[in-house]
């Protein structure tokens, strides 16, 4: 039999959290009150986890900044480093994610593995996970508006770059996935599976297209070229971390479907698969993508000095010498790319809800309700989507800002992966027979994986908030750490007027083993 907990006012529950004995694990799995629907199957996870990620349209995108620090060796090198060091973080977190498949996610497993101070740490890690995510469905948005101004610039040289026609272009890109996200809960599922398709589909179709037209570079320059001059940057191993951010960033969100987990069928089975598959794919396929961009790019100052401020548009174009065939190439990778803001609201949206759920956020009962006729927490989204065109005005006032924004949901949610892995690590030490087997267990090469993840995650952290450029000046600082710094102080400021009376951790519940998960 299932213990139903007790909900005030229908949305946040109050009901004890999860018990201590054993480091937090009464049973071997735990799992809040199930209130969303189940729609989502192995094959639409999957889709939802490759096409949330969209790395190499995201890499296409974020391609200026391995050129600037680094060139083509940082670009090639460095995604094979993402690809490796985020496959296994992925792996560490599908073991967490068998045992405990909830949208919380990291909160909840910082709560049951750490050995003392639960309450606060479980608390400080949902408001970073929370913003990060906020941060990151950002991205989506500046990315599509500003090379759509691009790709004008491209047609109409005379066009002049404005950054508040930018931000209008932002808010058009996201009003359908809000829309749709909140009238068409149902039909996200096969949303995912064409995007997905489609993610998979217009990777060959465009890398075809610059093998045939484009003339080639000569494997010294995509193998070999360290470009170290262009930033103001001396040290190469400096300049190589920094490049990283261009290959980093499109990994980044390897948590995303775990957060869909309630609404997920089979869930402790079907999350780990589908984000470590999601993972492996979407790297494989941003190597293949910038592998090909770097054998068939042009002249590499007119990339780097593009006044599209896109190296890819202008890349596309050298290639094709068709501004029509530009604009359909950049089309292929824009779409795909877009649909993953579908997914990536739908995540932060849950995630949100969920900290709202448990008493983590102010006004908690009120962002915890879901909504009765749509089936969905439809005041988290608004929540969510309020935050994003909130943070679209900081692009109005300086473009280095708003990439600060956006090197900090990537630097945001590598700590949030940290902080539980940090734990797990300890926990094997420290008291190994408390660490129940889920549905999926790495045996006994857990420890060894857990450790890479924890260093590369580590590094990744180190560099993430260092300027791309030298001397730093207010408008090309890398705004990232001194914001994330503040919304740790502010979390903890929470903690102590708020937080700590009214944060219990995450209440949970034993379930049985034959639900359907």
């Amino acid at each position: 039999m299932q213990e139903d907990l007790e909900l005030k006012s229908g949305s946040a529950i109050h009901s004890g959290p999860a018990g201590s004995r054993n480091g937090g694990h009464e049973t071997a799995t735990y799992r809040q009150k199930q209130q969303l629907e189940r729609y989502l199957n192995f094959f639409s996870s999957l889709a939802f986890s490759a096409t949330l990620l969209a790395t190499w349209e995201a890499a296409g995108g974020s391609l200026l900044s391995g050129l600037y620090n680094g060139g083509p060796a940082v670009i090639v090198y460095g995604i094979i480093l993402s690809t490796v060091g985020n496959i296994t973080i992925a792996l560490s977190l599908a073991e967490l994610a068998s045992l405990h498949p909830t949208a919380g996610a990291q909160y909840h497993w910082s709560y049951f593995l750490a050995p003392r101070g639960r309450r606060f740490i479980s608390f400080f890690q949902g408001w970073v996970t929370v913003f990060s995510w906020s941060a990151l469905v950002c991205i989506a948005p500046y990315f599509i508006g500003t090379q759509i101004q691009g790709m004008v610039v491209l047609a109409d040289p005379t066009y002049e770059l404005v950054r508040w026609r930018g931000t209008l272009l932002m808010w058009a890109v996201a009003v359908i996935p809000i829309v749709i996200n909140i009238f068409a809960r149902r039909v996200l599922g096969g949303i995912e599976v064409a995007a997905g398709i489609m993610h998979v589909v217009f990777l060959p179709v465009t890398i075809a297209v610059f093998v045939i037209l484009a003339p080639r570079q000569p494997n010294e320059f995509v193998w070999e070229t360290f470009v170290g001059g262009l930033s103001g940057w001396k040290d190469s191993g400096v300049v190589f971390s920094i490049g990283l951010l261009g290959v980093i960033t499109p990994l980044a969100g390897v948590d995303g479907i775990i957060h869909m987990a309630e609404e997920v069928k089979n869930a402790r089975v079907v999350v780990p698969r589908s984000m470590i598959y999601g993972t492996l794919i979407n790297g494989c396929m941003a190597f293949s993508y910038l592998i090909a961009i770097l054998y068939c790019m042009g002249d590499y100052t007119e990339a780097v000095l593009s006044p599209t401020g896109y190296p890819i548009i202008q890349i596309a174009y050298q290639a094709t010498g068709s501004k029509a065939a530009t604009y359909v190439l950049m089309a292929m990778g824009m779409l795909p790319g877009w649909i993953a803001l579908f997914n990536g609201l739908a995540s932060v949206t849950r995630l949100t809800w969920a900290f709202a759920r448990d008493n983590g956020l102010p006004f908690s009962d009120f962002f915890a309700k879901v909504d009765t006729t749509y089936k969905i927490p439809l005041r988290a989204l608004f929540l969510v989507a309020s935050c994003m065109f909130l943070l679209s005005f900081i692009q109005i006032g300086s473009t280095a800002a708003f990439n600060a924004i956006l090197s900090l949901s990537t630097l945001g949610l590598y700590i949030s992966y940290l902080i539980p892995l940090v734990l797990l690590v300890l926990k094997r030490f420290t008291a190994p027979q408390d660490l129940p087997i889920g549905t999926f267990s790495l045996g006994r090469w857990g420890l060894w994986v857990n450790l890479l993840a924890i260093l590369f995650a580590t590094y990744f952290v180190i560099f993430l908030p260092f300027p791309p450029t030298l001397p730093v000046t207010a408008e090309n600082m890398n705004y990232a750490g001194p914001v994330l710094g503040f919304v740790m102080l502010f979390a903890i400021g929470d903690w102590v007027v708020r937080g700590r009376h009214k944060w219990e951790g995450p209440t949970l519940r034993p379930y049985a083993r034959d639900h359907d998960e």
